[in-house]
């Protein structure tokens, strides 16, 4: 089995779904996270909030710099996250499928580094 990072993508700028959107959205989700949890899939997955919230520490001449904001400007920022293990990319993708069609979102899939 590998992990992988199934990464929700928000347009930078869109708006917040109504609230009955939303609460059907979330309950999506939490189906999505059932049947991971169910088939032996699921490892952790969370949402974040805006890069508004974002600190960066940067190491600079053996001190670590802090500011505030997100590491780059950008028209798409990191929402939250899935970390899964599959057997293979081809079963990655299918849990990234459902987790575009669950989060009304973009989902980028992308597998750790072999620790072997």
């Amino acid at each position: 089995m590998t992990y992988y990072l199934l990464s929700v993508v928000q347009p930078t700028g869109q708006e917040r779904p109504a609230p009955a959107e939303l609460e059907r959205i979330m309950r999506q989700v939490e189906e999505f996270n059932q049947e991971l949890r169910d088939a032996g899939a699921w490892v952790f997955a969370g949402g974040l909030h805006g890069p508004e919230t974002a600190t960066m520490l940067r190491p600079k001449d053996g001190d670590v710099l802090v500011t505030d904001g997100p590491f780059a400007e950008g028209k798409e920022y990191l929402a939250g996250l899935c970390l899964i293990r599959a057997a293979d990319l081809d079963e990655a993708m299918d849990w990234g499928r459902k987790a575009a069609l669950a989060t009304t979102l973009p989902i980028e899939v992308r597998p750790f580094v072999d620790e072997h």
